[in-house]
């Protein structure tokens, strides 16, 4: 003990065992380095188990948060893309002036000859049978069945559905008849010395008490003449996208306003409008 003390203040005051100190932990190293192998292998075994067991935990995490953050993100894109559809409606029922309804497709009709959908409003919003129905871009058809809840719309491109149109360039009237086929509208009723050309602008007439005139309807895409035949073969393009649009503005005049029901605040159908057949000769 006293040797102990000795040394301690040699060291402590001489700084005398420096050297000592030092031969003796290079002389001491691999026992304590053997000592402790034990120890290290068994923290090395427990952060490899628990490294593993944590990585596959957040693996886990980490996938079901991207699947949520897909799903997230695909449903912002409908929105945003829902947002745009509706503001090209709100831009289109600006510039019509009219009184409108947004309304959005629920089914399409399963008779594969039919060119019909159905849309969730009805006689409680004040839809009427043979209403006009846009899209953003262009007509898109008529009211044809009405209950209280959802309307059948025809499309103007049913081989049932004929619409009075005229040509924008130079007012020239005509009948415009659905083909059956969801891009093609014929204009079946045209001379061959008509003043019509491609890419001539069929916008609706207003004859026949269905639709206000001055929608944009189609577009001519083939006119051909042939000798020998009274009318030419001219066929149009509808504007409408009929077969992608899901919102679509039913449509009153202002000068026919919808006929609301004393005990509720929802419109009714309006019972002054009749059906009426559109395939009248121009």
């Amino acid at each position: 003990m006293i040797l102990s003390i000795l040394l301690m203040v040699l060291d402590h005051r001489f700084h005398q065992t420096e050297t000592l100190r030092s031969t003796l932990t290079v002389l001491t190293y691999p026992i304590q380095f053997l000592a402790e192998v034990p120890s290290d292998i068994g923290r090395w075994v427990s952060d490899a188990l628990q490294s593993r067991s944590d990585l596959q935990t957040r693996n886990k995490q980490l996938l079901h948060d991207n699947l949520k953050l897909r799903a997230e993100l695909q449903q912002t894109a409908a929105l945003q893309a829902e947002n745009e559809r509706l503001r090209d409606l709100l831009g289109s029922a600006y510039k019509i002036g009219n009184r409108v309804l947004v309304a959005e497709l629920s089914a399409m009709d399963l008779d594969p000859f039919r060119q019909q959908v159905v849309i969730n409003k009805g006689s409680r919003s004040g839809v009427y049978e043979g209403q006009a129905v846009l899209d953003a871009h262009a007509v898109m058809g008529q009211v044809t069945h009405v209950s209280p809840f959802t309307s059948t719309v025809l499309l103007i491109t049913d081989v049932e559905h004929s619409l009075p149109v005229q040509v924008l360039r130079n007012g020239l009237r005509t009948i415009a008849v659905g083909s059956g086929r969801i891009n093609r509208l014929e204009l079946p009723y045209l001379p061959n010395n008509a003043d019509i050309r491609s890419e001539d602008l069929l916008v609706t007439s207003g004859l026949g008490g269905k639709f206000p005139p001055g929608y944009p309807v189609a577009r001519i895409i083939e006119v051909k003449r042939q000798p020998g035949k009274p009318f030419a073969t001219v066929v149009a393009q509808p504007l409408a996208q009929l077969d992608r649009t899901r919102e679509v503005l039913l449509v009153w005049e202002i000068s026919v306003p919808p006929q609301f029901p004393d005990q509720e605040e929802t419109p009714a159908a309006n019972p002054q409008r009749p059906v009426e057949n559109e395939a009248a000769a121009p």
